[in-house]
């Protein structure tokens, strides 16, 4: 990533490049918790792609000109994948890791079914980033704590899972983690599994979410907009025309569209 993509990235998230260490010194925790809020904040956590016909890539230029250049968002693999590339490039030592996500009745996923990002900062601590997961933690995580971790999003902790760790929230079991270093492309038949597959969730609705200002959330599910407050109260009211859709993407996810998203696969395979 060159110094005008990661400008071009930080103005995405809010941030004016001028006003930004740069730098390995730079590579701080209040550095990393800062760009991980507003990641939150500023990029949707959405799976219209796999609606809309349009190719998921996981390349690098490819992950930017979609998060940055399109000002769109996505799921974990580009979520992180983009992210994960800015914190390399303002200097902060970032590692991809596979999980596999908790299903009903302790079922776990497919393998790198999610991708999670563990970073060290310059002072040598480590943590666990994730800014694709819906929701999840408003903050990094302490990588190698094994207590409960207080967050706006719940109360965290990462588990022994044998060689692997679970990453639980308000004591459920989220998803297994591996800790061996994975690059980009080992996630491709993930995401291709997750984008086509009749069996993966993503494929059987819309959505499309992320954090609000105020540390609530907001989320459009097709038709129906949902605003959780930092109380957990929720409001959701149905959206009846598409002028109303198109509006509330533009309005409150800031993505502009020129029809409204339907859900292409319908029924659940075997």
């Amino acid at each position: 990533m060159n110094s005008s993509q990661v400008d071009a990235y930080l103005r995405r998230l809010g941030v004016e490049p001028s006003q930004w260490p740069a730098g390995a010194a730079g590579a701080t925790l209040d550095v990393l918790r800062e760009l991980h809020l507003r990641h939150l904040q500023s990029v949707p956590f959405e799976n219209l792609s796999i609606h809309l016909g349009e190719e998921i890539v996981l390349e690098e230029k490819r992950l930017l000109d979609k998060v940055v250049g399109a000002r769109r968002g996505g799921f974990c693999y580009e979520l992180n994948g983009s992210f994960g590339a800015l914190l390399g490039a303002l200097g902060f030592e970032v590692t991809l890791l596979a999980a596999r996500v908790h299903g009903d009745g302790g079922r776990l996923g497919i393998p790198y079914d999610h991708l999670a990002l563990r970073v060290r900062t310059v002072d040598g601590s480590e943590w666990l980033a994730d800014v694709g997961f819906g929701a999840h933690s408003h903050y990094p995580l302490v990588f190698g704590e094994r207590g409960e971790q207080e967050d706006p999003g719940g109360v965290f902790r990462i588990a022994e899972a044998g060689p692997d760790l679970d990453v639980v929230v308000n004591g459920r079991p989220q998803y297994r983690l591996e800790v061996r270093p994975r690059e980009l492309g080992d996630f491709v038949a993930g995401a291709w599994w997750h984008s086509t597959s009749p069996a993966s969730h993503f494929t059987q609705s819309l959505v499309c979410s992320r954090v609000t200002e105020d540390g609530g959330r907001i989320t459009l599910s097709g038709r129906t907009f949902k605003v959780t407050g930092v109380d957990g109260a929720r409001e959701e009211r149905e959206l009846g025309t598409d002028e109303e859709v198109l509006a509330v993407y533009r309005e409150r996810f800031g993505i502009e569209l020129d029809h409204v998203p339907t859900v292409r696969n319908r029924h659940r395979g075997d």
